[in-house]
């Protein structure tokens, strides 16, 4: 495809040529290989954190340094995606998806065999760094091999489930490996996907050939990659070291200043990074809020229901992963769901509102949890509503985020929705971290800590959390309800990827 002439107030960045206008015939393979690229991305995020005490124990590291294990690969990872993204578009989607499967075996096989700390902690920031060109290249490449209304729809919901449901496939795996083979074998299992993608990937993948010398914003870059490290970087020392110590705001202070000079020099750009007609538009900014609402509530779920299922009710880490099961096949059932059948023919707002309707419901269920209740009255109920309305909203709110994109800029684009869902998840983290404490701590206050008083005050630091990510599903279903507009169907939304808009049904 040729480059489009230079428009007022659009990238001149060059357009890069797919192999084949047409679609290609092994498109389902090809959403295969995407598939089994975003589980490795996804389920890395949880994965590893179920491993941690095994971890730690081997390795002979402090509590304290613990959370580095999973806030190395959170920094990398949110930093660089828009960097991986714009990478991807300029030099090719294909070269952008192999190096960073082969690059994130490699960190996983040097996280695997790792002796110290440090080393550990290396690997894991190493996997960030390909994991933010890998994820934005696999959906590009989604959105670009899929233009059709009807079977985008069902590739995004494909997509969308395991987007939505690999935190908790990382949980049951994570579980299973660590109880039966260790904590080093959650590292290596991912040689084994990359190694089936990356094959997949040559053989079915087609180059792409820029039409143009390459040519990246560099100080873009810089203001955008400093600027996300220091939010992440800030989000994730505010549950040790509290929101108003000096420290933190420092950093979050800092990633204010440097984004909104990142925001003002895209507009003066010849070649920005991000195009700002990504995000201004009505309808994608607002599927992009919504897949960072779900990103900080999914937290309330993933990390707090982990531990209160270990360390209130007991679990092993084996019997955690197959208690997140229910969650994750309704994730699937929701997210496949969402994008065909009768729900692909009633609208892209209903869908993400009922989402955010469903998870509000599934969190406030849970708020009520105890240490001795039956498993299938205090948490299944709630496991079943969440997953369900998470895979809702994933699906459509990622089709809507990437929907009608030019195909020059399919990677930045891709990599805005990432950002958005990773950013979302290092609020949450933080947030709902400081959250717990205080509860833990108001509990506590007065009184001796006994061993019954801390179960207790631990159980109040859950309800805390799941309150807060019931809210923030509820503000999440207002939002979209008063910013999408009413029957916005997904070919209808922006029309086909190249910009065309036909108008909202």
């Amino acid at each position: 495809m040729s480059a489009e002439p230079t428009r007022p107030g659009t990238s001149t960045s060059p357009a890069v040529r797919d192999a084949t206008a047409q679609p290609d015939p092994r498109r389902w393979w090809i959403l295969a290989v995407i598939g089994i690229a975003q589980l490795v991305v996804v389920l890395d995020a949880t994965i590893v954190n179920i491993a941690l005490p095994s971890a730690q124990a081997g390795l002979g590291f402090s509590d304290d340094e613990r959370q580095w294990v999973v806030t190395a690969y959170a920094i990398t990872f949110g930093s660089l995606l828009l960097l991986g993204g714009r990478l991807a578009d300029l030099f090719g989607r294909r070269r952008a998806f192999l190096i960073g499967l082969i690059g994130f075996a490699a960190a996983s096989a040097l996280g695997g065999a790792a002796a110290t700390f440090g080393v550990l902690v290396t690997a894991r920031a190493l996997q960030g760094v390909f994991a933010a060109l890998l994820a934005p290249a696999a959906l590009s490449l989604l959105t670009t091999t899929f233009s059709d209304p009807a079977e985008r729809g069902k590739a995004f919901g494909v997509f969308g489930s395991l987007a939505a449901s690999g935190g908790a496939v990382g949980l049951l795996l994570g579980g299973f490996l660590t109880e039966h083979l260790g904590w080093r074998s959650t590292m290596y299992v991912n040689l084994v996907f990359a190694a089936v993608a990356v094959v997949g990937g040559v053989l079915l993948l087609k180059p792409s050939v820029p039409t143009a010398p390459p040519r990246l914003d560099l100080p873009g870059t810089v203001l955008a990659s400093s600027g996300l490290f220091c939010l992440v970087y800030g989000l994730a020392t505010a549950g040790p070291r509290g929101w108003q110590s000096d420290y933190t705001l420092g950093f979050l202070v800092s990633a204010a200043l440097l984004l909104t000079a990142f925001v003002w020099w895209q507009h003066r750009s010849t070649h920005p990074l991000l195009p700002l007609r990504i995000v201004l538009d009505r309808v994608r900014g607002t599927a992009l809020a919504a897949v960072f609402i779900t990103g900080v509530g999914m937290f309330g779920v993933f990390l707090f229901l982990t531990y209160y299922l270990q360390h209130s009710r007991g679990y092993s880490p084996a019997r955690t992963g197959f208690a997140f099961m229910p969650m994750s096949g309704c994730t699937m059932i929701g997210a496949i769901g969402s994008n065909t059948g009768l729900l692909g023919r009633i609208g892209g707002r209903p869908r993400i509102v009922t989402g955010m309707l469903l998870s509000a419901c599934g969190m406030a269920w849970m708020t009520n949890v105890t240490a001795t209740g039956p498993y299938v009255v205090d948490v299944l109920p709630g496991q079943v509503a969440t997953g369900l309305g998470m895979g809702l909203i994933t699906a459509a709110a990622m089709n809507l985020g990437t929907a009608g994109i030019d195909r020059r800029d399919a990677g930045v684009g891709s990599a805005t929705v990432n950002a958005m869902r990773q950013t979302g998840g290092s609020v949450g983290t933080a947030l709902m971290s400081t959250l717990a404490a205080g509860a833990f701590a108001r509990s506590l206050a007065g009184r001796q800590p006994t061993p019954d008083l801390r179960a207790r005050a631990a159980l109040e630091g859950y309800h805390t959390v799941f309150t807060a990510s019931a809210a923030i599903f509820a503000a999440g279903a207002v939002l979209t309800l008063l910013m999408l507009p009413g029957g916005l169907s997904m070919e209808h939304a922006h029309g086909a990827p190249g910009g065309r808009r036909p108008s909202a049904r």
